[in-house]
């Protein structure tokens, strides 16, 4: 059996953006499966990152923009702004996909763990996910 649901996560800029609550809803009533989450865009991606402390998503972000800083001059995808190539970058080296088991009718995460929409552009966007459980 499969079952899929799309959800929209409407984003705000550059961030992670939580997303457990409603994965964990969606999951309701499954007593085991896998779950499969896969975002329909290349300018952001999906983590599965620390809940807890907001610092550590923070410095997850510094690093990244460290490591795919905006405006060089060999950028040439840059339609859309200084950060079009870069936030496809990011995008390329993260994932657009994740799959996380579902166990005695949990979502297989440990204690601090969390889903997150990692959106790499700075502008506000509604990014569409599809979500779906394979039994």
């Amino acid at each position: 059996m499969v079952k899929h649901q799309l959800i929209e996560v409407k984003t705000n800029g550059q961030g992670l953006y939580e997303i457990t609550d409603q994965v964990i809803d969606f999951c309701k009533g499954t007593p085991s499966g896998i779950l499969n989450i896969f975002i329909k865009h290349t300018s952001a991606s999906l983590i599965i990152q620390e809940n807890a402390d907001p610092t550590a998503r923070q410095d997850l972000q510094t690093f990244l923009n460290k490591l795919v800083p905006e405006n060089q001059d060999w950028h040439q995808h840059i339609f859309e702004g200084p950060d079009d190539t870069t936030s496809h970058l990011k995008s390329a080296i993260t994932n657009t996909q994740i799959s996380i088991p579902i166990y005695e009718g949990q979502l297989g995460l440990g204690t601090w763990q969390g889903i997150y929409v990692w959106e790499h552009r700075s502008n506000m966007h509604s990014r569409k996910l599809i979500l779906s459980i394979i039994q």
